[in-house]
């Protein structure tokens, strides 16, 4: 196994960069790529989960923001394509992302919502060893539909005091898929742990095939040669249970909520909603009012919009 750690994801982004550049060349279907298999990645700082390393790589921040309020919602709705419309490939003829994780997690098969079942678990037995997010089924994922997760499933334990969370990927995209994939499950690691009125312990990512695309290696390349400074924590993001899935639909409009830090994610959503609607100016103006590590990212991404 290799062991790869950081206190930031910025850091962990960037030595995972420097491994997966000299991994074994391998083309699964036809694509050229760099793979290390069995990697974990080690997270210290778990709030510090905002990729920062511009030039070479600048993240969506709104896309980052709009996934966790949809994946923690359970929803599977197309609303996603406007922060990212190249999503819409994987879709099927009906526009739905068959193995989008929220629906999975809050309603699986219809019937069971395991995020609170993973925390009704921790609550009733703090040592327990079950408390398991499962996403991957193979009952529909070996059906040959477009979109396989590529996630397996989160774990947590509660440990003298602290929260850490575990998340096993079948697959991960290092260059894509990695910062938003880590910004998510993150949130939903700093949730739980208000939840359960614990510590936020370590976070663990453990990978079976951590892989580079051969077209993003030039790009990859860049980033090693560029020195940056991690924008800092977010804000928190801890908020009662109760309630929680009402707070989302708020955010998700844009709505303020009287939180400072789901205000200001909801404030990325609606500063993003102006751009697709051609108020530019506006927009980059809301973003800047946003500030800290979310408003900046944001107005980084826009300034890559503005330069296509």
């Amino acid at each position: 196994m290799t062991t790869i750690s950081g206190g930031t994801l910025t850091e962990l982004f960037a030595r995972a960069v420097r491994l997966a550049i000299d991994g074994e060349k391998v083309s699964p279907r036809g694509m050229d790529t760099r793979e290390l298999l069995d990697v974990r990645l080690l997270l210290g700082r778990p709030r510090e989960r905002l990729l920062h390393a511009p030039p070479g790589r600048v993240l969506n921040t709104a896309f980052a923001v709009a996934e966790t309020v949809w994946i923690m919602s359970g929803s599977d709705a197309p609303w996603i394509y406007e922060f990212n419309s190249r999503l819409r490939r994987y879709a099927e003829d009906d526009g739905i992302l068959r193995g989008a994780y929220g629906p999975r997690m809050r309603s699986w098969d219809g019937q069971v919502d395991q995020l609170a079942q993973a925390l009704a678990t921790l609550r009733g037995d703090p040592d327990s060893r079950r408390a398991v997010i499962q996403l991957y089924d193979p009952a529909r994922d070996a059906g040959g539909h477009r979109d396989v997760p590529c996630t397996l499933g989160y774990r947590f334990h509660l440990r003298q005091g602290r929260l850490h969370m575990a998340t096993t990927m079948r697959s991960q995209d290092l260059w894509t898929g990695l910062p938003y994939d880590v910004f998510a499950a993150t949130t939903l690691h700093e949730l739980m742990a208000g939840w359960l009125g614990a510590e936020l312990g370590d976070y663990r990512h453990h990978v079976d095939s951590l892989h580079l695309y051969e077209e993003d290696l030039d790009k990859a390349v860049a980033v090693m040669d560029t020195a940056v400074s991690p924008p800092g924590e977010l804000p928190s993001l801890q908020t009662p249970w109760e309630g929680f899935d009402a707070l989302l639909a708020d955010v998700r409009a844009g709505r303020r909520v009287h939180h400072a830090g789901w205000d200001a994610m909801a404030a990325v959503l609606a500063s993003y909603q102006q751009w697709k609607r051609g108020h530019r100016e506006a927009a980059v103006q809301s973003a800047e009012e946003i500030g800290g590590s979310l408003g900046e990212g944001l107005c980084a991404w826009y300034a890559v919009l503005k330069s296509r």
